[in-house]
């Protein structure tokens, strides 16, 4: 099997879904089906169960992802520490970003990379949806989140900013027109829900379930990743509750951002796995605690 369908394969078992896997790639969805084809009769079994509305992965498609994962990932780590080394790089630190300012953070990237001149630094994003799997799997080494994190497997170092927090509504909602507007709205209109479950307190701290006097906050349709946020509010459909830095960020001409004034400030910072802490970690850490958390 050649490494861009060991990709192919492993983007859709991740994804089962084959335009996003194709997106994704940057490939056409006639090109996935005919790599996972090709794979099938070369496996001479299934992999995938495909009906018009769900795909899913067979119990084999499923061993073989285990196996592949590994492999890929081995392959992967192996091309950036030969890139690393012609580059003179001892180290890299690979940071996941579930927000999407990393250009906000690059004080802390600049003086990691004044301290430590001979390692690495690769900034990535960091999918909402099922968010600590990369750091579980290997794929990052630290990542920024909404705190708090209280997951038993995972340290969580400084904070790396604070910041308020905005309502997201089309143009002509009935929240349009108000200057800011308080959490207590979110009870009468709701908010999106992932499509994936998050654990339930971290889930709160990001959007609540309850508003301050008590009344639940609705989940309405699901979504997993921005451009669906952005999507189905712009449609009128629903409104949504996100960090302020969006306002700057993902600015589209049907959202508009709205202050949430009686919001507390949302917080993010470093987390990591107990079981993986490094010199580069720590460093970054560090280098955080040093320059303290930024307000934005």
């Amino acid at each position: 099997m050649e490494l861009r369908d060991i990709e192919i394969f492993l983007t859709l078992a991740e994804e089962l879904h084959f335009t996003r896997t194709a997106e994704r790639l940057h490939v056409s969805p006639a090109r996935i089906s005919q790599a996972i084809r090709k794979q099938e009769r070369e496996v001479g079994a299934k992999l995938f169960e495909r009906t018009s509305r769900s795909v899913r992965l067979t119990s084999i498609g499923e061993r073989l992802y285990g196996d592949l994962r590994l492999v890929h990932r081995g392959l992967r780590e192996s091309m950036e520490r030969a890139r690393l080394a012609a580059q003179g790089k001892t180290e890299v630190l690979r940071v996941g970003m579930l927000p999407g300012n990393a250009y906000d953070l690059r004080p802390y990237w600049e003086e990691f990379r004044a301290r430590h001149p001979s390692w690495g630094l690769r900034i990535r994003h960091n999918p909402f949806i099922d968010p600590f799997a990369p750091l579980r799997d290997g794929e990052v080494d630290v990542l920024v989140s909404w705190l708090p994190v209280e997951e038993p497997d995972l340290t969580v170092g400084p904070a790396v900013f604070t910041e308020p927090r905005v309502l997201l509504a089309a143009p002509g909602h009935e929240l349009a027109d108000r200057g800011s507007v308080s959490l207590e709205a979110l009870g009468d209109f709701g908010v999106l829900r992932p499509s994936t479950a998050l654990p339930d307190y971290w889930e709160d701290a990001f959007v609540p379930f309850e508003t301050p006097s008590g009344r639940p906050i609705e989940r309405g349709p699901a979504v997993r990743e921005m451009d669906d946020i952005l999507t189905i509010v712009g449609s009128g459909e629903a409104v949504h509750h996100l960090g302020a830095h969006a306002a700057r960020y993902y600015a589209r001409p049907g959202v508009l951002y709205l202050p949430l004034r009686d919001a507390p400030c949302l917080k993010w910072g470093l987390v990591w796995r107990s079981d993986a802490e490094t010199e580069p970690i720590c460093a970054l850490a560090r280098v955080v605690r040093d320059l303290g958390t930024a307000a934005l």
